[in-house]
């Protein structure tokens, strides 16, 4: 297994895949994250997905902003 792996570049390439896959901008996640009660801009957005480096927490209120009922992430496929 390979042990360089880019965590954060992973992070990032899950949740823009979903936004892709959805053809979701980052100002339209902006408006949907507030309409579960989360205040991000669409700058703050693309800040976070631009360094890679955002919590688990704004992965889980992205995923239930775009309505998913569940995530799964194949991590076979990351550093191997």
């Amino acid at each position: 297994m390979r042990m360089d792996v880019d965590w954060y570049m992973e992070a990032r390439r899950v949740l823009r895949a979903e936004l892709v896959r959805r053809d979701i901008a980052y100002k339209q996640l902006a408006t949907m994250l507030q309409g579960i009660g989360v205040a991000e801009t669409e700058r703050s957005i693309a800040n976070k997905l631009a360094r890679g480096s955002f919590s688990f927490a704004f992965f889980l209120q992205a995923m239930k902003a775009l309505g998913c009922a569940n995530v799964e992430i194949n991590l076979k496929d990351i550093g191997g």
